[in-house]
């Protein structure tokens, strides 16, 4: 299974994943951006997120 990952390291919290896809990416209490724990990922909505990030840092991951 493919599993969205955000470098938070390289994050810089614009939001634009969220506004793409907020099924699976929220904006935590401690102002950084997570990936909700889901059983499936809707790839589209991810790729929207993945293709519009300014900072390049959300990616896929096989698990």
């Amino acid at each position: 299974m493919k599993i969205p990952i955000v470098e938070l390291s390289d994050c810089i919290v614009c939001g634009v994943c969220v506004e793409a896809c907020p099924e699976v990416f929220r904006l935590n209490d401690a102002g950084y951006i997570e990936v909700l724990d889901l059983s499936t990922f809707p790839e589209d909505e991810v790729n929207e997120a993945i293709k519009n990030c300014p900072a390049d840092c959300i990616f896929w991951q096989e698990e």
